[in-house]
């Protein structure tokens, strides 16, 4: 039997080239090796306050720019996390089981409760709980995870162990971190340092999946390089090296074949080019997104159809832990 692979990127903003060519690229590879479930993770888009149109709306964009780049609804379990209701439970089950000073020690917890202010909501806390129930929900063998996210399976680790030996040592699977042989680490387009992210401030920094053909041009015109003028692959110039990746992730060539063609040649021939090669990568990403957005019934279907099939297994999971952890069972 194929072993079970899960993942799933949050609906609060658009996707980025980062998701694109760090995640659903390879979703899209490896939907054919593994059992996959890829949600759009609506339920953690709530941790923070929001739009809720917007998240409506992101949700069906999302869903349909991860089918317009290649994940196909007939071999792999796409769903919206909250249509499976057994989600929430699970994550109540695990919340019981965990200590508050292991929460509290999450790095991306210190990170954005300091930006919450002063009224640091419950849900920002109990965030890597409801992903831990996300992932054991499925009995899930694999998940991929960046280095933001190990923390986080490292608490489901703790948290599938110590229930097993609580209450049954076959309850959960111990889920293992998937890392790519090839993983593209996306940087901002303004400050190559940290990493592309969704919810940069800067309007230059991000490349979204359905930006236009000229604000790709434009945003990588922008884009921030290093002194100097020689195009090299260097950690000296992570501008420079950042659109390297950029060109090999899209082309599958090494950083040596890439600078070889720009010698003699300025940083702006590799923006530019850089620019194109995105441009004609995204171009029926974008065109299919658009169509599929135009039909919201078909992508109804698809989230409904996946949602039985995604609570099918929750159901069984919950069933067997409930009945271990002593709940009646409703009668017939």
């Amino acid at each position: 039997m194929k072993k079970t692979l899960l993942s799933g990127m949050q609906a609060t903003h658009s996707l980025t080239l980062g998701n694109y060519l760090g995640a659903l690229t390879h979703w899209v590879q490896l939907q054919s090796q593994y059992d996959c479930l890829f949600l759009v993770v609506d339920l953690h888009s709530i941790t923070t306050k929001h739009d809720p149109k917007e998240l409506r709306e992101k949700t069906y964009t999302n869903l349909a720019i991860y089918i317009a780049a290649g994940i196909d609804p007939k071999q792999v379990i796409l769903a919206a996390q909250s249509h499976i209701p057994e989600h929430a439970e699970l994550a109540w089950v695990l919340t019981c089981n965990t200590a508050m000073g292991e929460l509290s020690r999450m790095t991306q917890f210190k990170d954005k409760s300091q930006k919450a202010g002063e009224h640091i909501p419950a849900g920002l806390f109990l965030y890597p709980v409801l992903m831990a129930a996300d992932i054991l929900l499925y009995q899930t063998d694999l998940v991929p995870v960046g280095a933001d996210q190990k923390q986080h399976l490292e608490l489901a680790r703790d948290l599938a162990g110590r229930i097993n030996h609580l209450y049954g040592k076959d309850l959960f699977r111990i889920p293992d971190p998937f890392i790519p042989k090839v993983g593209a680490r996306i940087m901002s387009l303004q400050d190559p340092t940290r990493k592309m992210s969704k919810s940069d401030p800067d309007p230059h920094a991000t490349l979204f999946v359905l930006d236009t053909e000229k604000q790709t041009e434009k945003k990588f015109k922008r884009a921030v390089t290093d002194s100097g003028s020689e195009v090299r692959y260097s950690d000296t110039q992570p501008g420079v090296k950042n659109l390297i990746d950029i060109q090999c992730a899209l082309s599958g060539e090494t950083p040596e074949q890439v600078t070889a063609r720009y010698v003699g040649k300025q940083y702006g021939h590799l923006k530019v080019e850089t620019a194109s090669m995105v441009n004609d990568k995204l171009r029926p990403v974008r065109e299919e997104t658009e169509r599929l957005l135009s039909d919201r019934s078909e992508l109804d279907r698809i989230l409904k159809e996946g949602a039985e099939k995604a609570r099918a297994r929750a159901q069984k999971t919950l069933r067997t832990l409930y009945d271990s952890l002593g709940l009646v069972k409703p009668a017939p």
